[in-house]
């Protein structure tokens, strides 16, 4: 017999499957960019699997009476959600296709994981400990996601970035000459300040989250800040990209060397997303590895 749950899964799984569609698709427009037919059939597709996904977390919260962000398993659905989200916004606005070349894998390898490698046990709803039952959950953990979501789709960008310009010999601010044709410069550019304007899109969602964070915890646990794992990696996260920002507004730098510094970002933000949870120690490890 069909219940909610199995229709949630379902939502789940669908969403999965048409990720894989966008991903072909977006990758296969890089290949060969001419054909925009594969460029609409990508972000279509990322569209009807926003729309799935977004059903499957709306049951789980209106069966479970709860917003679904209490465990890893809700977590990552949520991320894959952001990521879609966040990439259907920013490709429609800014009218480039690699924001969705980029977004596409990482969605489809959270949705992945998500629903075929963590345990059955660990995908179950349960009820939620004392220290989530609190609005803050919500406004909390849902934007510091949307911001992980956001700052790693433009340090992705940055990551493509420095894979196309290894292949080319590319000096920025200097007068040496270029050695590339005029387009692949384009490209280039287009790339680094793409990335830019996302990542800065991303650092104001992730200094809101941290202080919306640090009023939740004064409320649980009478201290703003613990120095718990999870709290000193979302401080160096933070730090991270405030020397990214600050290096490109103050010191007007552009290239390969803003590019490292992002793709330093997107490895410190999976530490601080994932990684630090692996540990089973500290305040925030309620519902994911132990």
């Amino acid at each position: 017999m069909l219940t909610w749950i199995h229709i949630e899964n379902l939502c789940v799984n669908t969403s999965f499957l048409i990720s894989l569609i966008s991903t072909l698709a977006y990758w296969i427009h890089v290949i060969f960019p001419k054909n925009t037919k594969l460029a609409r059939l990508g972000y279509f597709s990322v569209c009807i699997s926003c729309i799935s996904i977004t059903l499957g977390l709306s049951l789980r919260w209106i069966l479970n009476h709860y917003f679904p962000l209490s465990n890893l398993y809700e977590s990552l659905l949520f991320l894959s959600w952001a990521f879609m989200t966040i990439q259907i916004i920013l490709e429609y606005k800014l009218n480039n296709t690699f924001i969705g070349a980029v977004s596409t894998p990482v969605t489809m390898f959270t949705l992945g994981y998500s629903s075929f490698f963590l345990p059955i046990e660990m995908q179950k709803a349960e009820p939620l400990v004392p220290a989530l039952k609190s609005n803050w959950l919500m406004m909390h953990v849902s934007i510091m996601i949307v911001s992980y979501a956001t700052l790693m789709i433009g340090c992705l960008l940055s990551i493509m970035f420095l894979i196309i310009s290894s292949k080319n010999i590319v000096s920025f601010n200097t007068n040496e000459t270029k050695q590339m044709n005029t387009p692949n410069i384009n490209l280039l550019n287009n790339l680094d300040n793409i990335s830019y304007r996302i990542i800065s899109l991303g650092f104001p969602l992730l200094t809101l989250g941290i202080i919306a964070g640090a009023i939740w915890a004064n409320e649980a646990w009478g201290s703003y800040w613990s120095w718990d794992p999870k709290e000193t990696w979302a401080l160096i996260t933070w730090l991270t990209f405030a020397i990214y920002l600050h290096a490109r507004i103050n010191q007007s730098w552009e290239g390969k060397k803003p590019a490292i510094i992002a793709t330093l970002g997107f490895i410190v933000i999976w530490i601080c997303y994932l990684g630090v949870n692996f540990i089973g120690k500290g305040l925030h490890s309620y519902g994911w590895i132990s």
